[in-house]
């Protein structure tokens, strides 16, 4: 620059007195310059802890013990269904799946787990497999795993910071009590989840399934998402899920999730 390169030729062209007093002065210049320390990254606990508030607060997230989540999901042009999620303390679960007239339900209890599966030619109740347990087990924590994350024997590490389209987010490493790994993608400035990425079994083979969450409005004054896209890393289909209606703790009976009795005929 010209002011430097003016500097040197000042400097290298005075005699010693000059000389001394330039560089004196430099070093005067340097001492007085207030050096402004690197914005430190939060911890994990300060990350958790404004996640939580910016969706509505802990007080509010534990108040939920019910939850019906209605809309729509699409995938691809002719592919789309009615699904709801119904989720009830503790550990409870039932999705449903309706296309063309006809439903598909998947629940657990939080001990067994059963489906309904007409696709399949499959009309009554049949168990589901002990793994598929594990996964609705895991995905029926009503308020999220990472709310009191060390309370349900969860580890949580931060990674460090990533852009996820277009946004900056803390990428935490969550390794949930049963040993599955996660990671989750807080938005710096809105704090709210904007990605997760798990892996699981598809067709016998480990995948690494990425979901996406936005749109995010408030029902009885937390925050959820109404756009949900799931689908395969690598891969460009994606299944879309549009909620149209929240429903915070409505009546929701424990049989709903119990495994039918088929009935005799």
């Amino acid at each position: 620059m010209t002011t430097s390169a003016l500097g040197v030729r000042t400097i290298r062209g005075s005699g010693g007195p000059g000389r001394r007093l330039l560089l004196l002065a430099a070093v005067g210049i340097l001492a007085v310059t207030p050096v402004v320390p690197a914005t430190p990254s939060p911890t994990v606990g300060e990350i958790v802890a404004q996640h939580v508030a910016a969706r509505g607060g802990l007080k509010k997230i534990r108040s939920i013990q019910t939850l019906r989540q209605k809309g729509h999901a699409t995938a691809g042009a002719d592919r789309r269904a009615l699904v709801t999620r119904e989720l009830k303390r503790p550990g409870r679960i039932r999705f449903e799946f309706t296309t063309q007239g006809v439903t598909g339900v998947y629940a657990s209890d939080g001990h067994h787990g059963w489906q309904v599966s007409p696709f399949d030619a499959d009309m009554g109740p049949k168990p589901l497999p002990d793994e598929v347990v594990a996964e609705a087990i895991e995905q029926a924590d009503i308020e999220g795993p990472l709310v009191d994350w060390k309370g349900k024997g969860h580890r949580v590490e931060l990674v460090g910071r990533e852009a996820v389209g277009g946004r900056e987010t803390y990428k935490l490493k969550l390794t949930l009590k049963s040993g599955a790994v996660r990671h989750e993608y807080i938005d710096v400035k809105s704090l709210q989840l904007v990605r997760t990425e798990s892996t699981r079994q598809l067709r016998g083979l480990p995948t690494q399934i990425e979901t996406t969450f936005g749109d995010y409005k408030k029902s009885s004054g937390i925050l959820f998402p109404h756009l949900i896209e799931i689908g395969a890393a690598g891969r460009p289909q994606r299944l879309r899920v549009v909620v149209d209606s929240i429903e915070v703790n409505p009546p929701l009976s424990d049989a709903r999730f119990a495994m039918p009795i088929p009935v005799q005929p």
